[in-house]
């Protein structure tokens, strides 16, 4: 398997990642009730099949999807991953969120992090939003540079950022890679972000290659109708008409192109994300074991020029 450099680390990671939103369970910006023992052999399995990086966030599930990690990694016996998290959505006792990437709310996010995931120093710390007001994200930036330095952290990115914040920010210290949201739903980053990265070797690992569910084939009209309520997914464009019956018919095409080759539309909706050169990798949810061994495939499968053209519909 091929191991890709991520932007000016000494990390060199697989074409996937194992992304854990999902397994945080129910919140505000959550999937709904998901079992922990559904999330730990998900991650097992992404493991067993060669991945070898984990990305989660403080917020997902309000600190508990970085605890699964920890339970999860604490009856792994191969070798380890390297597990990624973020920081800048903090939240109080009755789990109400708020963005905020002060110095001082980062520098306490940072030792709750470490302490969840049962680690000494984190391997890759980001920001996982930009504050509405440019002085706000540096002042988070200049501290997770601290950060660094102090040995808390291995290296820093950023999450969701615009090509502008990413040339503010490297003033400030280097960025080793960006989070940004990607798949054939969502192509706003190829404009500026994707060439600045790719100008300025930050490696690029992007969230919702498959379009947080649509693509993967399994979403049907019915499943689209019947989300439970505590499933952001209920409130987005993507799965309500006159969008749900257009993302369907692009599911129709990546399922013709991946059946060529035995594959499933989910793994051919990541490979599309994979085709572009700034891109370093594709970070993959999964909720239990069976989801994740139907998409890692991906990490080896590439798609044709024709493929490409068939599949966005041109």
């Amino acid at each position: 398997m091929n191991l890709i450099s991520l932007g000016n680390s000494d990390m060199e990671i697989t074409p996937i990642g194992f992304g854990a939103w999902a397994v945080g369970g129910d919140w505000k910006f959550g999937w709904g009730q998901q079992d922990d023992s559904d999330s730990i052999g998900a991650i097992h399995q992404a493991l067993e099949l060669g991945v070898n990086w984990i990305d989660t966030a403080a917020a997902y599930g309000l600190g508990h999807s970085e605890e699964v990690v920890a339970r999860a990694l604490e009856d792994w016996s191969g070798p380890r991953p390297y597990v990624f998290t973020k920081c800048g959505i903090i939240w109080d006792d009755a789990g109400k969120v708020d963005f905020v990437v002060r110095a001082k709310s980062i520098r306490r996010e940072i030792e709750a992090s470490l302490k969840r995931l049962k680690v000494d120093t984190i391997d890759l710390y980001q920001m996982h939003w930009p504050a509405d007001e440019l002085e706000e994200t540096l002042e988070g930036w200049a501290e997770m540079a601290k950060l660094r330095e102090e040995g808390k952290v291995r290296w820093i990115g950023v999450s969701n950022f615009s090509a502008e914040e990413l040339e503010k920010a490297s003033e400030i210290a280097p960025i080793t890679s960006l989070q940004p949201p990607y798949s054939l739903l969502k192509r706003e980053i190829e404009k500026d972000v994707l060439p600045y990265c790719g100008k300025h070797g930050i490696g690029v690992i992007v969230y919702s290659p498959m379009g947080s569910g649509m693509l993967t084939g399994a979403m049907t009209r019915e499943r689209a109708a019947s989300l439970p309520k505590e499933d952001w997914r209920t409130n987005s464009p993507e799965f309500q008409e006159p969008k749900l019956s257009e993302n369907l018919a692009l599911v129709g095409r990546l399922r013709e192109v991946a059946a060529a080759s035995g594959r499933t539309p989910g793994e051919a909706a990541i490979a599309w994300t994979l085709r572009r050169p700034e891109v370093t990798a594709a970070i993959v949810g999964g909720r239990n074991a069976k989801q994740v061994k139907g998409i890692i495939g991906a990490m080896d499968y590439r798609l044709s020029g024709v493929e490409i053209t068939h599949i966005e519909g041109v």
